[in-house]
């Protein structure tokens, strides 16, 4: 297992990049903690799966360098970097049985015999297919296949890494949650770094102790689900994480309050001038729907379960609420913020308070 660096890191597709335009992925420097599970969370198109391809070698930056522990891999090929890597699409051997295909790589690497058979009986179990060991691949559907894959990805022990994209696409939503369940247990147990590509918020936020949100080929933050949801770095990350996603509002700051449109709003905090486009957010959850505060216009109330959300419109914007079971809404509909969740932006990244209210800074 090792520390995963990436120093100076950028890549382009272009021979002759111009501009950061240019850039599948903009530089950046970050560091994968050695036995950390990761996901690597952004919209299709952002630079997950070159960033991926990057690390297991399978493309070369165009600048920058990649570290395993302080070995500098950044030209090592793929089969030098001892890492297993599972696609989102099932790459398996048609004509082995499935325990052949889960036994491959051990195989190659000259493993005992016992070892291999315990160990394959193992990964077999955990993935729901020991009472198919013996049939070929061939035949088998895509979703029983990608088992077969994230199997043969797992099975080894003396991996750097264990890199993931998007692996689940194929698999039935009862399969993903036991699976993704199993593959935190599998870390748990022998502490593997892992890195998991997906543009879905749910598979990335019960896998992973740390997120790593991209947008635009840059990574925006890298955090825990809970800093992802209570201290979004960047409007983007306020949008992608959480459902509904944070709302967000222009206004201008005037220390202690925001100033939107007519109305001011308590910040809970203290902050100094900001230039370009100041917004604040807040989300969903710290919104109170009450007889009181600001006045809103309720378009719709939609009922999940739990709770219920309220959609409505503030001056013209749209404006997120959750509305605990058991609450209804008022005839006069009014909306307040909880001043300490709300978050304040300058050029879409979050800027700390000079000072809280009623504290030090």
């Amino acid at each position: 297992m090792s520390r995963i660096t990436l120093s100076k890191l950028a890549h382009s597709y272009l021979p002759n990049p111009k501009g950061e335009a240019d850039y599948a992925l903009k530089e950046m420097d970050h560091v994968w903690q050695d036995g950390g599970a990761y996901a690597l969370l952004g919209a299709s198109g952002c630079g997950k799966t070159t960033l991926l391809n990057i690390i297991s070698g399978l493309v070369r930056p165009s600048q920058g360098r990649v570290l395993f522990g302080d070995r500098d891999v950044t030209d090592a090929a793929t089969t030098e970097r001892n890492i297993a890597q599972v696609f989102q699409f099932p790459v398996v051997y048609d004509t082995m049985t499935v325990r052949d295909n889960l036994a491959f790589p051990l195989r190659n690497r000259g493993m005992d015999a016992a070892y291999i058979a315990k160990r394959v009986g193992q990964i077999a179990q955990m993935i729901g297919m020991e009472d198919i060991l013996n049939r070929k691949a061939r035949g088998l559907t895509a979703d029983a296949k990608q088992k077969i894959s994230l199997g043969r990805g797992m099975v080894r022990e003396d991996v750097n890494a264990i890199l993931f994209d998007e692996p689940l696409t194929v698999i039935d939503p009862h399969m993903k949650w036991e699976l993704r369940t199993q593959l935190k247990s599998l870390h748990r147990e022998f502490g593997h770094t892992m890195i998991y590509v997906t543009h879905d918020q749910t598979e990335a936020l019960t896998f992973a102790q740390k997120v790593v949100v991209m947008h635009d080929g840059r990574v925006v933050q890298m955090g825990t689900p809970e800093e992802l949801f209570e201290t979004p770095a960047h409007t983007f990350v306020g949008y992608f994480i959480g459902s509904p996603g944070m709302n967000l509002f222009d206004a201008e700051l005037t220390g202690t309050e925001a100033r939107l449109g007519t109305v001011s709003v308590p910040l809970g905090a203290t902050y100094g001038p900001t230039t370009g486009r100041t917004q604040i957010g807040i989300r969903p959850d710290y919104v109170t729907v009450s007889g009181e505060g600001l006045p809103v216009t309720v378009k719709r109330v939609e009922d999940v379960g739990r709770h219920r959300i309220v959609r409505a419109e503030f001056q013209g914007q749209p404006l997120n609420a959750i509305l605990p079971e058991g609450m209804t809404v008022p005839a006069d509909p009014r909306v307040s913020f909880a001043p300490g969740k709300i978050n304040v932006y300058a050029n879409d990244w979050r800027i700390a308070p000079a000072e809280k209210v009623g504290g030090a800074s």
